[in-house]
């Protein structure tokens, strides 16, 4: 769907890069939970632009405005509408770019489908589209904690050819993600990544990354057998977000190079329920968790829209010199994060309240 993702947890979200504001409307939040502005705010300050050197110039305060479903600082059970408006957007810049369709951009695609598509910006295909989500995924996310306990936390682990070293996925939190500009918790790694993502700035260019993901404390029985299962949920989620090129779960790929004797996880007793020894299934099996820490990794490619001169062709066919105009992150990783997190909140809640319905 153009706008709207989940079942009985479900968002509907709105608006384009440059035009007056984005925004989302939520269903199937539980009345009588408690909600407030600031609750929201916090994961929307995390993904806002204009914050350091390693995004874009663009500077947006990102202020969210809860428009309906909440009275009195309570849910009401109804849709949650809300909005952020758009204060520092400039079409103009784009002006010279409407004929011509950017190298690996949607302007072409989307131009082919519809006939028409917003020359201002990326419109629906722009990161900006994740402001609802990550305000929706905010919602969920304090659900799953208060009503499950339910703590998911991601981090950059890697930029370009630099990686991270492992990150303890049991005790890993977000104000530690957030010491760094970067959001890489290995001061080391962080410093490298650093380095790249201004190298690519300087150098009018970009480079892409990888986030990983961590989702603890989930119940026993979440996700549904064949079409529905959560990791395939969760990779729908992740590959809905703009610029994602890769998602794997678990041991993901690395466990294809394995002999089920290595990678296999055997079962032990964890105080009341059966645990595993290793975690090399992510907290899946058969589509379901199991009770393990469910982890995953996301893959971003470096952004499309760079200050570089590319050879390329406008829409008529002709051989042109593109040299885009207008302010971009030079990587998306650092911004992405509270979006990883958010996506992976609305597939939890999702499955959490359909679970409920059995119980």
């Amino acid at each position: 769907m153009s706008s709207q993702f989940g079942r009985l947890f479900n968002i509907s979200t709105f608006g384009e890069s440059h035009c007056y504001g984005v925004g989302v409307s939520v269903d199937g939040v539980p009345a009588r939970m408690s909600l407030c502005e600031a609750d929201i705010q916090r994961q929307l300050d995390r993904r806002r632009p204009g914050g350091n050197q390693l995004g874009t110039e663009r500077n947006e305060a990102d202020q969210v405005m809860i428009l309906s479903g909440v009275e009195k600082g309570l849910t009401l059970g109804t849709p949650i509408g809300m909005l952020v408006k758009n204060k520092d957007q400039r079409p103009a810049d784009y002006g010279s770019m409407s004929e011509i369709p950017r190298p690996s951009h949607a302007d072409y695609t989307y131009r082919m489908k519809y006939g028409i598509h917003a020359s201002s910006g990326g419109g629906r295909s722009s990161a900006r589209e994740t402001i609802g989500r990550v305000a929706a995924g905010a919602i969920a996310d304090k659900f799953l904690r208060e009503h499950y306990g339910i703590d998911i936390v991601a981090w950059v682990s890697g930029v370009g050819q630099q990686a991270s070293a492992a990150i303890n996925m049991e005790t890993i939190q977000r104000d530690q993600v957030d010491e760094y500009a970067i959001r890489c918790p290995d001061p080391g790694a962080a410093e490298k990544m650093t380095r790249e993502i201004v190298a690519a700035r300087e150098s009018k260019d970009s480079v892409g990354g990888v986030i990983t993901c961590v989702c603890r404390n989930l119940p026993v029985g979440l996700g549904e057998p064949a079409f529905d299962r959560l990791e395939a949920l969760l990779a729908h989620a992740m590959l809905s977000i703009p610029a994602t090129k890769g998602f794997e779960i678990g041991s993901g790929f690395a466990g294809a190079q394995r002999h089920g004797s290595e990678h296999n996880d055997p079962f032990v007793r964890k105080g009341e329920r059966l645990g595993t020894v290793t975690n090399n299934s992510g907290g899946v099996q058969g589509g379901i968790s199991n009770g393990e820490p469910v982890w995953f990794r996301v893959a971003f490619k470096p952004p499309a829209t760079i200050g570089l001169a590319q050879q390329t062709v406008d829409y008529t066919g002709n051989p042109v010199t593109l040299e885009a105009k207008g302010r971009h992150d030079p990587c998306v990783v650092p911004r992405a994060v509270p979006i990883v997190e958010s996506m992976a909140a609305l597939v939890l809640a999702d499955l959490a309240l359909i679970q409920k319905m059995r119980n």
